[in-house]
């Protein structure tokens, strides 16, 4: 047996491993295979590959345990400058005659230091940011500036919020207040008025084009912002009825995040354009067109239109809309505008992976089935033992459905008492030694029938994580997102254990039991058996969008502890900050829980047990010893 093991991992390779994962299609040039079967990752123009699994021995040795959210400050600039660069490739091949800035939605990660990241890095490429608050925007104006950036005010608006944005124009921010509803015109009238300060206004128009995906429902007619095209009229006119026309310079529309075929984007920036030239038609100076989000990310590697990844390439994308923007302008003769493009995933998802060990692992096993059953077993019994005997290639569909017909019956009749506790656990083995040989035989199928779907599943082993789904991974249970998985080592193995992965949290839903896959979605994840006392570490790629801000406290799992490292100009790494995760007090506290109040009724507690005889006074002592470092620890298991 251990020859044919050694054979097998003679035969596993890291390019299998590689394919088997998908990393080189998903990965974008960040992330491969070394040869020593980690997990590495290569920061632009830098020559030398830095290990996750030498990353993860610097986050021990510094006293961090796992999960830790890993974040790579060169990732984050290398997807900066390169959005930038093929925008202005692409003005330089269609001769476009106006500029592009990028803007950054706070939104999509508001971590201090993301923010703190592009506004430094982006500063040379003039990139800015876009605020749906007032945290956002007073976030957005402390970190700021550059003055030829722009400034984004979306979302709902009250006094304070304008005044606050009318403020930054005041002081030499490149500011826009997008109108997102007709009642918000009047109150920035009334408040630009008040204030002495001209605004630079914008606009949201709601276009007819919807795209497809998840995350699209900004978009088209009955989308919640934005103007309609009555409506819009109507806002110029009242622009026009106050002298203030030559505040409107945007336009802005937005059809969606992760928006996955290149057609949709097109067909948004073509009619948008049509709106813009229209607006100067009437009078309106404009020179900035926004046309939001929606840049994708390719999650699973596979380059097509599905949710989850694109089919299209960033070159691709900035080609198409420079060029859409010029064919509808150019029939009028109105100038080109400074196209302005919100991407937030597409900027931040790369530079987060999501680090995790695991705990322990629930095998699918069957215990040996005997040659023969007792003669007194019940009939049904009898019957599904039979079935697994006369189990063939040509009646394997039958044996499934008579074989859950039979466990069944034997189900029932275990619960009126009518099949002993040995005689159940006999028969489970034995249907679970029907589904196995049947899985076994329907592997190379290409039609497999209804009867046999979801067999993979239910043989598959239970991988515990040291995580919390809700917390640190929300979308895969919201809205069944999917990201790139894998283990960060031993990948010159062969995975033989087909998985789910489970969190600690005790939850049902807390689990990943849907993996990305070039042709179809993958309901289990490869994985390697656990070696006893050594760590199996499993990484999540391109979380760095919406996943921190969306997670929760279910069960009391706070935020985990945070890395953030940067690669120098000689290709070595060093830790540019950490924070520590949320330890128990924290979340206790964050919940409404008195900490000092917890910790005098314990010692009240604890003194009584003294008075009692229950415990010693020593034992008091280490009693409230061990409460008091519950408070202090980490949320999650430590070891």
């Amino acid at each position: 047996m251990n020859n044919g093991k050694q054979e097998s991992l003679e035969r596993w390779t890291i390019e299998k491993s590689s394919e088997l994962y998908g990393i080189k299609s998903w990965g974008a040039g960040y992330f491969d295979i070394s040869s020593k079967g980690e997990v590495v990752f290569t920061p632009e123009n830098k020559s030398k590959n830095i290990s996750l699994m030498e990353v993860v021995k610097g986050i021990k040795a510094r006293g961090l345990g796992m999960p830790v959210l890993l974040r790579i400050s060169n990732i984050l600039d290398s997807q900066i400058k390169l959005l930038h660069e093929s925008f202005q490739k692409a003005i330089k091949n269609f001769n476009y005659k106006g500029n592009y800035r990028g803007v950054y939605p706070i939104k999509v990660n508001q971590q201090r230091h993301v923010v703190q990241e592009i506004t430094s890095f982006g500063e040379k490429y003039h990139h800015g940011l876009e605020a749906g608050s007032k945290a956002e925007l007073l976030a957005a104006i402390s970190f700021l500036k550059d003055p030829e950036a722009c400034l984004v005010c979306n979302g709902y608006k009250d006094e304070e919020f304008i005044d606050i944005a009318l403020y930054a124009t005041k002081m030499g921010y490149n500011c826009f207040i997008v109108v997102e509803m007709p009642g918000e015109l009047d109150l920035i009238i009334d408040r630009s008025k008040k204030l002495g300060v001209k605004p630079n206004i914008g606009v949201r128009i709601k276009l007819s084009t919807k795209a497809s995906g998840h995350w699209t429902e900004s978009g088209g007619d009955r989308s919640i912002f934005g103007l309609n095209y009555s409506e819009l009229v109507s806002f110029v006119d009242k622009l026009k009825h106050h002298k203030m026309l030559d505040c409107l310079r945007l336009l802005h529309y937005h059809i969606g995040s992760q928006v996955p075929n290149i057609r949709d984007i097109r067909s948004a920036v073509l009619e948008a354009s049509r709106v813009y030239s229209g607006l100067v038609a009437e009078g309106a100076p404009m020179g900035y067109l926004d046309l939001g989000g929606g840049l994708a990310v390719d999650y699973d590697g596979s380059q097509t239109n599905y949710f989850t990844s694109r089919n299209y390439t960033l070159d691709e994308y900035c080609s198409d809309i420079i060029e859409s923007v010029m064919s509808a302008l150019d029939e009028n003769s109105v100038p080109h505008p400074t196209i302005i493009t919100e991407s937030g995933r597409a900027i931040v998802a790369y530079y987060s992976i999501l680090l995790f060990n695991i705990l322990d692992v629930s095998k699918f096993e069957i215990t040996e089935i005997p040659e023969s059953i007792p003669e007194n077993a019940h009939e049904m019994t009898k019957n599904l033992f039979e079935t697994l005997q006369k189990l063939n290639l040509k009646n394997m569909q039958e044996s499934i459905n008579d074989a859950i017909y039979y466990r069944d019956q034997i189900r029932e009749l275990f619960k009126h008492g009518e099949v002993s506790l040995r005689e159940r656990a006999l028969a489970d083995n034995i249907f679970w030694q029907i589904v196995y040989n049947i899985s076994k035989n329907i592997k190379n199928m290409k039609n497999k029938p209804s009867e046999f779907e979801g067999i993979e599943v239910a043989l598959s082993d239970i991988y515990y994580g040291n995580f919390s789904v809700f917390q640190s991974l929300p979308d895969t249970w919201a809205i069944d997102h999917l990201f790139p998985i894998m283990p960060i080592h031993r990948l010159g193995e062969e995975p033989t254990r087909k998985a789910i992965i489970a969190d600690i949290t005790c939850d049902c839903d807390g689990k990943i039991d849907r993996f990305i896959d070039q042709h179809e979605v993958k309901y289990t994840l490869p994985l390697h058996d656990l070696v006893k006392d050594e760590e199996y570490y499993i990484g999540v790629f391109l979380v760095g969008a919406y996943q921190e801000t969306l997670g929760d406290l279910h069960n009391l799992l706070g935020d985990t502890n945070v890395v953030t490292i940067r690669v120098d100009e000689d290709g070595e790494y060093y830790f540019v900050d950490e924070l520590q995760g949320d330890s128990v007090a924290d979340v206790l506290s964050y919940v409404e829980y008195d900490i000092k109040l917890m910790k005098a009724r314990l010692r009240e507690f604890a003194e009584k047990a003294v008075q009692k005889g229950k415990i010693s006074v020593e034992e008091r002592v280490q009693i409230l010893k061990a409460f008091e470092e519950g408070l202090s620890g980490y949320t999650y298991y430590e070891r």
